[in-house]
């Protein structure tokens, strides 16, 4: 026998599933300004190439790569979770702007 306050639990379940998939959807920005970062992203040229495609095999192609994928990569450099000597030199005085307008230009390159 379900009760009234058993009911109303077993209804919420997924409506609360379903908020917190929202929120965490849309409590992240990856919305960046395309324009911003690629006048920023000339310092990544050298290594990942004036339009994101690298000249040199062991740099990965950046251009088309999903911008959500960027934001994480660039942050776990800064944030030290993947280390480079290189990237954490050139990601550490980035903002969460630069990250995001990066990401957005990258993303944007077909």
């Amino acid at each position: 026998e379900i009760t009234p306050v058993t009911g109303v639990q077993t209804c919420a379940l997924p409506i609360l599933a379903i908020a917190v998939l929202l929120l965490s959807i849309t409590g992240q920005s990856w919305a960046g300004d395309a324009a911003a970062g690629k006048a920023k992203s000339a310092q990544c040229a050298a290594c990942h190439g004036v339009a994101g495609i690298s000249p040199m095999g062991i740099y990965p192609n950046l251009a088309g790569q999903k911008e959500q994928y960027l934001v994480k990569q660039i942050n776990n450099f800064r944030s030290g979770v993947r280390k480079d000597p290189s990237m954490q030199a050139m990601v550490s005085a980035l903002t969460d702007d630069d990250v995001a307008n990066l990401a957005a230009y990258y993303a944007g390159i077909k």
